[in-house]
């Protein structure tokens, strides 16, 4: 089965790729290339759908639904709109610079285009599927950003509260309510969207409170997010209410290419990515290192 590119093999690919999309979506694949998202190996044809999994999960355990979740994203079960990135741009106008993102358009999910699942899952299994993917989390200022430059900006819709919020049941109805909402605006898959779930984030706190998950966002109309960044809960805690956006590990200053954990360690750049400083590599250790599943195994 084929393995996640390095991410300086993703970058020589970007440098050298030309638009391969439709006329359409020729200005996007400049500016966030699919070479970005080259490490999805390609949906099998017998993956099962979103519904499918629904009902295969259903009697399963926590634990056991997170091994399932993360066998079929490692296999590229996963809509095939989420691997047409696109641009978010961020300013920094005291220094004129410009630092462009590649984000999915919604979050992570399983399934195919017509059947899909929006997914919530454990810090490390979405730290390590990020990894392989040649992904990152977000911070907290990517998702203002998100939020601020989405196509689509959803209203939140929170169910009640409970223990079922931790069931697949409850992760499908939620689902059914983004969908209903969708629909309603006519907005088309690939159009960036956001609004529909709080966010899993990098950010400096998981060093302080290791074993935690920080999640952030699920804005309102206003711009004004529901959930402040909270690191309450533990690192394999997953409601319907958590979504994994991925952003490329390459970003764009100015037009030229570079690792964006480079950028969130940069003392003088990691203010265009970050809202508290810089962000270092230790953080992403933090945030994987509670229960990773080795998912480079199932991959062999």
């Amino acid at each position: 089965m084929r393995r996640a590119a390095p991410w300086k093999s993703i970058l020589m690919l970007a440098a050298g790729l030309g638009s391969a999309v439709a006329a359409a979506d020729a200005a996007l694949a400049e500016v966030c290339p699919g070479a970005l998202a080259s490490a999805i190996p390609e949906r099998p044809a017998e993956a099962p759908a979103g519904s499918d999994f629904v009902r295969k999960t259903a009697g399963l355990s926590e634990a056991a639904r997170e091994i399932v979740i993360a066998e079929e994203l490692v296999e590229g079960n996963l809509p095939g709109f989420l691997r047409r990135l696109r641009p978010v741009t961020l300013a920094a106008p005291q220094d004129d610079l410009r630092v462009t993102i590649c984000v999915m358009p919604d979050y992570l999910a399983l399934g195919s285009d017509e059947d899909f699942l929006r997914l919530p899952m454990a810090l490390p299994t979405a730290v390590e599927i990020a990894e392989l993917f040649g992904f990152l989390l977000p911070t907290r200022k990517m998702v203002d950003a998100i939020y601020a430059e989405a196509d689509v900006r959803l209203r939140p819709q929170p169910l009640p509260p409970g223990e079922a919020m931790r069931s697949t049941a409850y992760f499908w109805h939620h689902q059914g309510g983004i969908q209903a909402q969708r629909l309603a605006l006519g907005a088309s898959f690939g159009a960036l969207m956001a609004g529909q779930k709080k966010d899993l984030v990098l950010t400096n706190r998981l060093l302080a409170k290791p074993g935690r998950v920080a999640i952030y966002g699920w804005h309102e109309s206003a711009g004004r997010p529901i959930q402040p960044l909270s690191t309450v809960h533990g690192a394999r805690y997953a409601d319907y209410s958590h979504g994994v956006r991925l952003v490329s590990a390459v970003a764009y200053v100015d037009g030229a290419a570079r690792p964006l954990l480079d950028l969130l360690e940069d003392p003088r750049l990691a203010g265009l990515v970050s809202d508290e400083g810089p962000i270092s590599r230790a953080v992403l250790r933090a945030a994987g290192a509670h229960g990773r599943l080795q998912l480079s195994e199932l991959r062999r």
